[in-house]
């Protein structure tokens, strides 16, 4: 079977994988054994095993691009085919994320799993939102369009879409929503989710999940209270936010993992949060790691070669590639970021047409590294070279510089988390002992 261009470069786009999609499954490469644990079978068993019946609330995160959605999404296809009824969206799609409030989120939710139901016709009238409304058009004295007749998931889409793009709007409704937070939670949950879990089981299913993704996304805006918007929401908030009556799991900026907030983040949510580290390209004492570095190429070559076996793939390389060694450094400089590896794999390809050549793949490289080069002070350059001494970073303040714009990557291993500079930024003369 021979390379499929249009195919190969439609499949290196750096976007997450649609595990709904058939073909799309096909380029998914299971990473669990060498990151230190299967993270997306610890969420479903919490679920299935644990708590099939009780409301449970878990908190996911990594770096950014490091491939959660994509873990998110087999988790989905896990659950769904255990019988579960399960309503994944991205939040960076229905909220603005420099401004985000705890009843944002809530109304997120309602709406996302009320029109997830209605598509099964699980149709829900609850009148308290029907009440709310009208009350909401009154206070902010401005039409919104929902007749009594609407559903939910309608009525709340018109609400969002008049505040979504005005902040002034956004502002009053939150003077309005805030003291009602907790009927709109008791609200949301037995009118809603309380209705939906009895249909549900009506139609054979074992219980609603939802899935909130790229809450990761949050941006460090300063709330009025002082807290940096992650710490706002999930902390001062967070207990709000767990009282959903179903199984939820959010995603949620990595930063708080390096917060002196993490203590009450935990208290708030009753566990860890669970963090998919990086790939790894090699071992904490520095040599290579053949099992994470196989497992990138063969990520490349599922692209490339989506129908043919693991083992034949290998004897393709030279049709994708000049060398093994041009997939390896590849692989390799990527620092087993999936996201960053595609985005490599792609600029080699506007560049050229494979098999791709080593200078075109240095020539990406040289690029991207001085891109790096320029966001970082000589401040920074201290820090970094501390990392590649000791492998560890502490703080909060050091996350924020080096972690948060990807000049840091994590690993986990046995022994725990250990860090480690960008590989294509380790190549830096600034960085040169």
């Amino acid at each position: 079977m021979k390379l499929d261009l249009q195919r190969f470069y439609q499949a290196c786009n750096p976007s997450p994988l649609n595990m709904g999609n058939a073909e799309e499954r096909k380029y998914y490469i299971d990473f669990s054994s060498v990151r230190g644990g299967n993270i997306i079978r610890e969420l479903g068993r919490t679920v299935t095993r644990l708590s099939p019946d009780k409301p449970t609330c878990q908190l996911f995160t990594g770096h950014i691009g490091c491939g959660k959605s994509t873990e998110l999404q087999q988790l989905q296809a896990d659950l769904e085919q255990q019988g579960f009824h399960v309503v994944y969206f991205e939040s960076s799609q229905v909220l603005e994320m420099a401004d985000v409030d705890v009843t944002d989120i809530m109304l997120a939710i309602a709406r996302q799993v009320s029109a997830s139901l209605e598509a099964i016709q699980i149709k829900l009238k609850p009148g308290y939102f029907t009440n709310l409304f009208t009350e909401i058009a009154d206070f902010l004295q401005t039409p919104i369009d929902v007749s009594m007749e609407a559903e939910l998931s309608v009525g709340i889409g018109k609400l969002t879409a008049k505040t979504k793009d005005s902040p002034k709007l956004r502002n009053q409704l939150r003077q309005y929503l805030e003291p009602r937070t907790n009927g709109i939670l008791e609200a949301i949950n037995k009118e809603l989710f309380g209705v939906a879990r009895e249909k549900l089981k009506q139609q054979g299913k074992k219980g609603l999940v939802v899935i909130i993704d790229n809450l990761d996304r949050l941006e460090n805006s300063v709330k009025p209270t002082g807290q940096i918007q992650p710490e706002y929401l999930f902390v001062e908030r967070g207990e709000q936010l767990n009282q959903l009556n179903c199984h939820v799991v959010y995603t949620i900026p990595l930063v708080l993992i390096f917060s002196n907030a993490l203590g009450r983040l935990t208290n708030r949510f009753g566990g860890d949060p669970k963090v998919l580290p990086m790939v790894p390209v090699q071992v904490r004492s520095g040599g290579e790691s053949k099992e994470g570095m196989a497992l990138l190429q063969q990520m490349v070559l599922a692209r490339a070669f989506p129908d043919v076996n693991v083992v034949e793939r290998v004897n393709k390389i030279t049709e994708v590639f000049d060398s093994p060694e041009t997939l390896a450094r590849l692989c390799r400089v990527s620092g087993g970021h999936v996201r960053n590896l595609l985005v490599l794999l792609s600029r080699c390809l506007e560049r050229d047409d494979p098999p791709l050549s080593r200078d075109c793949l240095e020539g990406v490289i040289r690029q991207r590294r001085n891109a790096l080069i320029l966001a970082l002070t000589e401040d920074e350059w201290i820090l970094l070279r501390e990392v590649a001494q000791q492998k560890s970073l502490r703080g909060e303040e050091r996350y924020q510089t080096l972690v948060r714009d990807m000049f840091v990557f994590e690993y986990r291993d046995e022994d725990g988390s250990w860090f480690d500079i960008n590989p294509i930024l380790r190549e830096a003369k600034e960085l040169q002992l």
